[in-house]
């Protein structure tokens, strides 16, 4: 069974420590994150189990959150991931199309990943950006009003990114 190492089971319990006993389920969220970072950048079922028995959950309250949210990822996924929102204002606004020019550039389809592990793509629900549609998040940051140039120019950097940490 997997396990936190000392430094996020200190962090998983300061976490925990912030919800009065029998509450702890409060901190699935952040607990879940913790564990994503913590074993590879997602959560296979092990992994889930041993969030819930952390918690003092069931096993199922922790499977119902994970596939519940995009944020969480159930399989190994890319070093980049490409998260386009496709909800109505994106897909008036084009983000069918710059999905469609994604798959074909780097020759994966949502929820796949490259070949070589470099890239991941997944469609998701809103974003809260319908202003700056089309539009995906990227890490931490959103990349907005997407056009095929600017995604040739996000991979490019990623690549030299890639190859500058490497």
């Amino acid at each position: 069974m997997p396990a936190f190492s000392q430094e996020k089971l200190l962090k998983a319990k300061e976490i925990i420590s912030h919800y009065p006993e029998g509450m702890q389920k409060s901190a699935l969220l952040m607990i879940l994150h913790l564990a994503q970072e913590e074993f590879g950048g997602w959560l296979d079922v092990p992994v889930m189990d041993y969030v819930a028995e952390l918690l003092q959950i069931e096993p199922i309250e922790v499977y119902e959150v994970a596939t519940f949210y995009s944020m969480y990822n159930l399989k190994p996924i890319g070093r980049y991931i490409f998260e386009v929102c496709q909800t109505g204002p994106c897909m008036l606004r084009g983000s069918d199309h710059i999905v469609a020019y994604i798959e074909e550039k780097l020759g994966i389809k949502p929820g796949q990943t490259t070949i070589d592990g470099m890239f991941s793509l997944k469609t998701v629900e809103c974003l809260g950006a319908c202003g700056y549609a089309p539009m995906m998040q990227f890490g931490k940051t959103y990349r907005e009003h997407l056009t095929r140039e600017k995604i040739d120019l996000i991979i490019e950097e990623c690549r030299q990114n890639a190859e500058a940490n490497n």
